[in-house]
């Protein structure tokens, strides 16, 4: 193999991974500022409202014998 291709290919791979370093970081920065949104929209519904909304029957007693 010639040493011009060689420096080449390797370029393209360092290229290559910088690339997806670049669009990785882009992403996670997306998906922190998507959680925090979603978690400021949970902290602004009132409680009893939240407790309610997903099975109100669940949890509000509790039997146990030993």
């Amino acid at each position: 193999m010639r040493l011009g291709a060689l420096d080449t290919a390797l370029g393209n791979v360092g290229t290559a991974n910088s690339l997806s370093t670049a669009i990785l970081g882009k992403t996670l920065d997306q998906t922190e500022a998507q959680s925090q949104s979603l978690i400021d929209a949970m902290n602004q519904m009132p409680a009893p409202a939240m407790e309610r909304s997903v099975n109100p029957s669940v949890g509000s007693n509790f039997d146990m014998s030993v």
